[in-house]
């Protein structure tokens, strides 16, 4: 096994390569030869850079239509599973992302809980991140009503989109997701445009997501144990995602699209972020 203090950029690359294709630490471990907790603390120091680089360089940000969505994991246990012991550690954990529809550019994202505080965080960072006026688009979850509120005021084209879900009548499993009986676009603020009222895209992303990052695969043990290890692969994902991967409609990525980045960048460029740290 390879330890932190032996570990070439050549493999960091190699590491990071794995976790970002949606391999788990352990199904890293064994592609790599990598100890395991020298993959978690490369993912946790590299995790931190790329939100730093992020935070600092996704501002001034020229969108025109702007969808959010929350899609749920878990660290440790299920919120009703947690243990005295662990409250406060463990259980349910929300990722709140905002997408921009035509870039495709994740523009910002909040973990927490799906509650009140969580979403007046994340809709202020997202504000402070746009350089016009966008038009809006979330589900029909209630606290963004107050959240885009205080962010944007009276500054932004808001509307929201309740999906109606029931049973499809069929035997379905435990597992079968709900049918969506209908989708009822609701103007909140400003003048929607109601063509461009979706969530199509990011919830296109969720899929992304689930796929790309094991942890956040449904009805496995590949959960996080830790949230600061689930922060940083999230972290990680979206540096990745933004600035590395081209994007197959785009022909570029989506931070090249923004004009945020000039070129896409190389998995050695994003571990050396760590350095420049």
């Amino acid at each position: 096994m390879v330890t932190m203090n032996r570990l070439s950029t050549a493999d960091r690359t190699r590491v990071v390569a794995s976790l970002v294709e949606g391999n788990s630490i352990r199904a890293t471990v064994r592609m790599t030869g990598v100890a395991k907790n020298t993959v978690a603390k490369l993912l946790v120091d590299l995790g931190a850079a790329c939100s730093k680089y992020q935070d600092e360089t996704i501002r001034g940000v020229r969108s025109q239509r702007v969808q959010c969505d929350e899609i749920w994991a878990f660290v440790g246990a299920k919120a009703k599973n947690v243990p005295e012991t662990k409250q406060g550690k463990w259980g349910d954990c929300w990722t709140w992302t905002a997408l921009d529809a035509d870039t495709k550019l994740m523009i910002s994202w909040r973990l927490g809980p799906r509650d009140a505080a969580t979403a007046y965080d994340f809709m202020s960072d997202l504000a402070g991140r746009l350089a016009n006026r966008v038009q809006l688009t979330t589900d029909g979850h209630k606290p963004y009503l107050a959240a885009v509120e205080d962010a944007f005021g009276d500054n932004v084209d808001y509307a929201m989109l309740v999906k109606l879900y029931g049973s499809s009548g069929e035997n379905e499993t435990r597992y079968s997701p709900a049918k969506c009986l209908g989708c009822i676009p609701h103007d909140i603020t400003g003048s929607p445009d109601p063509k461009h009222i979706s969530t199509s895209y990011v919830e296109r992303q969720n899929l992304t997501m689930r796929m790309s990052m094991r942890r956040f695969t449904r009805l496995t043990n590949g959960f996080s144990k830790k949230l600061e290890n689930h922060a940083a692969m999230v972290a990680l994902y979206f540096m990745y995602y933004n600035f590395a991967r081209i994007h197959q409609t785009l022909r570029v990525t989506p931070a090249m699209e923004a004009g945020i980045a000039s070129r896409a960048w190389s998995i050695d460029e994003i571990v050396s972020l760590m350095d420049e740290g």
